[in-house]
């Protein structure tokens, strides 16, 4: 068995190592050793997370998935749950997560007993259920920022996101020396949408 630590933020403006400590402290306590960690700046709310799946990818049937919070695996709506559990439960891994404490006993071996097969329903059903407040979190947060906008709109407030001048300059150079849109997105990460309205930008005469 080898425990795998996830580590995740959603934005470069935070530290997604910041839990490391307290996971590879919590993993000492119980004789165990970390083999990896896996480290990531994306959303919890989408399935596009690389090292995540490079974690699963990596496991073996009966590893551990440590993270410090459910929220830190994810903050997906029901369907992407569901693919997310699907996935792991293919790959026959445990998730142990600090702020859920039914799932700790999943750190140790595996019983063929009736009290450890109790213990994976009950942490599953607990698991659901901190999945779904995190996601009401997310989208209550969503929501907030979304009235915060329209009202600051309403007040005159309101002046959007302040724009990339140089990361757009270089975007469109890259489109003047002929870069395919999917070379820009790969180099500079950002979406089409932004690459087509530079591409319009750069079309008009100055």
């Amino acid at each position: 068995m080898h425990v795998r630590a996830y580590l995740r933020a959603s934005t470069k403006d935070q530290d997604a190592c910041r839990a490391k400590d307290d996971l590879y402290a919590f993993a000492e306590e119980r004789g165990l050793r970390i083999a990896a960690s896996y480290v990531e700046n994306e959303s919890g709310a989408s399935l596009k997370r690389p090292e995540l799946f490079r974690l699963l990818a990596d496991c073996h049937p009966g590893d551990v998935l440590l993270v410090e919070q459910v929220d830190r695996l994810s903050r997906l709506n029901a369907e992407d749950w569901e693919k997310l559990k699907g996935e792991i439960a293919s790959r026959r891994v445990k998730v142990v997560a600090l702020d859920l404490p039914t799932s700790w006993m999943m750190a140790a071996a595996d019983k063929d007993d009736i009290q450890s097969r109790l213990m994976d329903a009950i942490n599953g059903m607990m698991l659901d259920m901190l999945a779904a407040i995190a996601r009401k979190d997310y989208d209550d947060r969503k929501r907030r920022q979304a009235q915060g906008i329209i009202k600051a709109k309403a007040d005159g407030r309101y002046k959007g996101r302040p724009q990339d001048e140089k990361r757009n300059d270089g975007i469109i150079k890259m489109l003047a020396n002929g870069m395919s849109w999917n070379s820009v997105i790969a180099a500079t990460g950002c979406s089409r949408s932004t690459i087509s309205r530079l591409a319009k930008r750069a079309s008009q005469p100055s």
